[in-house]
């Protein structure tokens, strides 16, 4: 085997672990990308409608609260 035929054989190789690298990462990133949506879903969002949940209530409790004043 010559220097040249070495030589492609490890650019090959190291092609061929490069790839696998490329997709594992992009599973990763996959990944986070859909943890990061599902944390949003579950946490920002119910606090949003806390935000304009919380006022309502308020306002018809203490609307209830008038009468007995």
């Amino acid at each position: 085997m010559t220097n040249e035929e070495q030589i492609l054989e490890i650019l090959k190789q190291n092609q061929e672990i490069l790839l696998k690298t490329h997709k594992s990462a992009e599973k990763t990133r996959k990944y986070i990308l859909y943890n990061v949506i599902f944390t949003v879903v579950i946490f920002v969002l119910p606090l949003i409608g806390l935000v304009i949940v919380i006022p309502l209530f308020m306002k018809t409790y203490m609307s209830s609260l008038e009468g007995l004043l």
